[in-house]
């Protein structure tokens, strides 16, 4: 199925080096807003639980953090930023900040799976 789609210059711009992409990107995207629209929000722990679960590519896709989560992260990192983080608090947010990156990890890897085996 073919669709045309209108975007802004720059956006235009930025999306051309990713000709390839461009399903893979609308994929995500559209996974994206699907994931928040169903409001599977998780916390630190229930992240965790579900990565090591051995969770099925739609679990994966569908990890959200919770707004608490992501305001803590927000809180966290604007301390960092202000140079007022204390050694607790910069632990509990390298800690944060691994698990989001395992996360990118596990859906970057997802995305691949799915591109390659339609």
């Amino acid at each position: 199925m073919q669709i045309t789609v209108e975007v802004s210059e720059e956006l235009g711009q930025q999306l051309q080096q990713f000709q390839d992409r461009l399903q893979e990107i609308v994929e995500r995207g559209l996974q994206e807003l699907l994931s928040e629209k169903s409001g599977n929000f998780l916390d630190e722990k229930q992240i965790i639980a579900l990565l090591a679960s051995q969770p099925t590519p739609e679990q994966i896709l569908g990890i959200r953090p919770s707004p608490e989560f992501q305001t803590r992260v927000s809180d966290l990192l604007s301390q960092s930023k202000a140079g007022t983080l204390s050694a607790k608090s910069e632990a509990e947010l390298e800690r944060y900040l691994t698990i989001e990156h395992l996360v990118r990890m596990a859906k970057a890897h997802v995305f691949e799976q799915l591109r390659q085996n339609p």
